[in-house]
């Protein structure tokens, strides 16, 4: 919380290029359906929350706009592409999945529902699996090294390296 009990959240891009500060209350957050989110996002939806009156800053960097429409612009990080911001006329709503804390953020409405995937109401009764059940792969898995931001703000990135 900010000194005058505003909650405060905090976000960014995958690599870390691009990161943000809110403070103040957000707007409900929903999921998006339509063609053009899908696409965006490269998903079966965008899962979005808006902005309203909070005060957004950017703190590291700032996203790129592409015009998707003849209202709205999507904003992404310019250097890995990750999702970002959809701006329209009304307002500005960030990606639920670039805040540090996703969790907190539960979806409350869908829209565009007429363009919803016939499977996605149905996601949930896929069997679910852990990563490291996947024994094939499980070597590979072990040796990983995410060069992924952090879920919190960092002084610098990416970190300096030393030799």
């Amino acid at each position: 919380m900010s000194l005058d009990n505003q909650p405060v959240y905090t976000g960014g891009c995958q690599c870390g290029a691009v990161r943000f500060r809110i403070e103040g209350a957000l707007g409900d957050a929903s999921i998006c359906h339509c063609r053009m989110c899908q696409k965006a996002f490269g998903n079966f939806f965008a899962p979005l929350v808006s902005v309203r009156e909070a005060k957004l800053e950017w703190t590291r960097g700032g996203p790129r706009r592409f015009q998707s429409s003849n209202h709205v612009k999507r904003g992404f990080c310019p250097q890995c592409g990750t999702p970002l911001t959809y701006e329209a006329p009304d307002g500005v709503a960030l990606a639920i999945g670039a805040f540090d804390h996703p969790e907190e953020l539960g979806p409350r409405i869908q829209w565009g529902i007429e363009s919803k995937l016939p499977y996605a109401d149905t996601l949930h009764t896929l069997p679910g699996k852990e990563t490291m059940e996947d024994f094939a792969s499980a070597e590979f898995l072990a040796q990983i090294v995410s060069y992924q931001h952090p879920d919190h703000d960092t002084d610098q990135w990416p970190p300096l390296r030393t030799k």
